[in-house]
């Protein structure tokens, strides 16, 4: 819902979606592709099968011991940056775009500390991109009312992070059932 509502939002030229193994990553491509049609920006996707690297729900393994929830993945927000920026500086973009969020902060990869560091190591690096966290002071509910994004784009969303169906019962879809909920609108 998050990177949908921004894509509404900004308009960016271009978006990258990262296959990098989750086990939602089907229905992840499929939503891109159809809002990014909708909104006639151009979608690029990017793969890397990092899957033996992952921990938790969106792996399909046992969290590792020190993750905070159970679909925690290591330096998963610094890995999607990177690989996204590394598909962006050929094609001389010069700003990418996270879904970050006010929620998110309880993740050290959420908070605007961490935006702000991964923005000043990608700037100094060939490419010069600066990374932005256009939504990192809204809650999902907030994002969604200040994009203005309607209904049958936001219906596109696929949150659930153990498959490329809404399992109904992982963080991902307890997140997009009440941020439907506090919209008041039924759980699509």
């Amino acid at each position: 819902m998050d990177s949908i509502a921004i894509a509404f939002w900004k308009r960016p030229a271009l978006t990258v979606t990262v296959d990098y193994g989750q086990l939602a990553s089907k229905a992840e491509i499929r939503a891109s592709e159809a809002v990014c049609a909708v909104l006639n920006i151009e979608h690029h996707i990017v793969r890397a099968d990092l899957s033996s690297l992952g921990s938790g729900d969106l792996a399909g393994s046992r969290p590792l011991g020190i993750a905070p929830v159970p679909e925690w993945w290591p330096f998963r927000n610094q890995m999607l940056i990177t690989l996204a920026a590394m598909k962006l500086v050929p094609l001389g973009c010069d700003r990418l775009m996270i879904g970050c969020l006010k929620t998110d902060g309880f993740h050290a990869d959420g908070t605007s500390r961490f935006i702000e560091a991964a923005s000043d190591l990608l700037e100094m690096q060939e490419g010069s991109l600066t990374l932005v966290a256009p939504a990192i002071g809204l809650t999902a509910p907030e994002l969604i009312k200040a994009a203005k994004v309607p209904l049958d784009v936001l219906a596109w969303a696929h949150s659930c992070h153990t498959s490329d169906f809404a399992c109904g019962d992982c963080n991902g879809c307890r997140k997009h059932y009440e941020t439907f909920s506090q919209l008041g609108l039924p759980p699509y």
